[in-house]
């Protein structure tokens, strides 16, 4: 068995269809494009999500009220009132596994500087706020601990709230904005953090301190909720069971008693975000996946058009010594350059459509060598898969058989 004529042959016979192998090629080049955009969207956002969760500091807790039941009805955290500033305190004398801790409060309502006005939220914190989600004070400087005891009308700003309410491009240190009656003192500018990849603008931002959230708009004596950062990443486990234990005892809870509360941390919701979007990955990819199913067929079905077409050429191949094994390989080599050649084109207009969505769309994208690997591994395999009978059908015709086929 000559295999370079048998390549040869069947290079010939695809030349002599043209648009028929091409069209062939088709539903192959398409799904391996599809599998390759479709995984690198997913992992694309998979990546930015995490990125942005370590931006954030992945070793933050965050605290909520939340879990109580009253007649068997389980409240909404929102109208529970379970963290006090005491729980607060206690956490911060007490616990050894935090790096830091803040309340806070948050006020939505609309802000106004002079003849401009926004609606946007105050949020109440406390000084290691700013250490726990890694922010920095860009110009001028954040409010101290006397501030927070005298509950000064104080507060510091992001990009977003300098832009609506000093779009004139004056300085806003020493400016005065109103909180609905509340005048606050703007002391200092954060610096721009931009979106997030939720789509959420992290420079609509205004920090108070807490107190002053608490007392002078919201009056009220609770929280929120509760932000800290444990000592280092691989304590986040200590310093949640140290926080729980804490607050438990505050609150007087017994052994048979549900939390009162909720405690959060990065690491929980990162693999809660990660296995979304691998289920989504997943699910995408087995879509795009019918493709080269469907590309599969679409081979199957033209090799069986081929062969057909050829069965006087397959007669007289026979009769001057041809084996049946030499007349399988040769459909079987027909079969695999349809699909391998697919899969290359496939290959490359999916990196090509990958950079389109990242550069023209802006999308976060991420291209896997795995799932460029694995979609030409498996149109070589459909290749094979779906060429291998109408190849052994034309392995088996009798050459006599064969050569009185009209």
């Amino acid at each position: 068995m000559n295999y370079t004529n048998l390549f040869k042959i069947s290079l010939k016979a695809l030349a002599n269809n043209k648009m028929r192998a091409f069209l062939t090629m088709l539903g192959i080049i398409i799904g391996v494009a599809s599998v390759i955009t479709m995984i690198a969207l997913g992992q694309g956002t998979q990546k930015s999500i995490q990125q942005e969760i370590s931006s954030m500091g992945s070793n933050i807790i965050m605290i909520h009220p939340g879990g109580e039941r009253r007649g068997g009805v389980r409240l909404d955290p929102s109208e529970m009132q379970t963290l006090k500033i005491k729980n607060y305190e206690t956490l911060k004398n007490e616990c050894m596994y935090l790096s830091a801790i803040s309340p806070y409060s948050t006020a939505s309502g609309q802000l106004v500087s002079g003849n401009n006005n926004y609606p946007s939220s105050v949020t109440g914190t406390g000084t290691e706020y700013l250490e726990i989600r890694q922010l920095n004070i860009e110009d001028g400087t954040m409010f101290t601990e006397a501030d927070i005891k005298t509950s000064a009308k104080v507060c510091v700003i992001g990009k977003t709230i300098v832009d609506n309410l000093f779009p004139d491009g004056s300085d806003p240190i020493g400016k005065t904005i109103r909180y609905n009656q509340v005048p606050l003192k703007v002391i200092g500018v954060l610096e721009s953090k931009g979106y997030n990849s939720m789509g959420m603008d992290q420079d609509d931002i205004i920090l108070a301190p807490y107190t002053t959230v608490m007392k002078r708009m919201l009056a009220v004596t609770h929280f929120n909720g509760i932000f800290a950062s444990a000592l280092s990443e691989d304590m986040t486990d200590y310093a949640t069971a140290e926080i729980r234990t804490i607050l438990r005892r505050e609150h007087k809870l017994k052994d048979s008693d549900e939390d009162d509360f909720t405690i959060r941390t990065q690491q929980e919701l990162s693999e809660m975000l990660n296995t979304t979007t691998n289920l989504l990955t997943t699910l995408l990819a087995c879509i795009a996946g019918i493709s080269l199913l469907v590309g599969g067929i679409g081979i199957m079905n033209i090799m069986y058009v081929s062969v057909t077409e050829r069965t006087r050429e397959i007669g007289l191949r026979m009769s001057v010594g041809a084996r049946g094994v030499d007349i399988l390989a040769q459909f079987l080599i027909e079969a695999v350059l349809i699909s391998v050649t697919g899969g290359i084109i496939g290959i490359l207009l999916g990196c090509a459509a990958c950079l389109a969505v990242k550069f023209i769309v802006h999308w976060s994208v991420y291209i896997q060598i795995w799932s460029v690997i694995l979609s030409f591994a498996v149109c070589t395999v459909t290749g094979v898969f779906f060429g291998w009978y109408p190849a052994r059908k034309a392995a088996n015709l009798d050459p006599i058989d064969a050569l009185r086929y009209e």
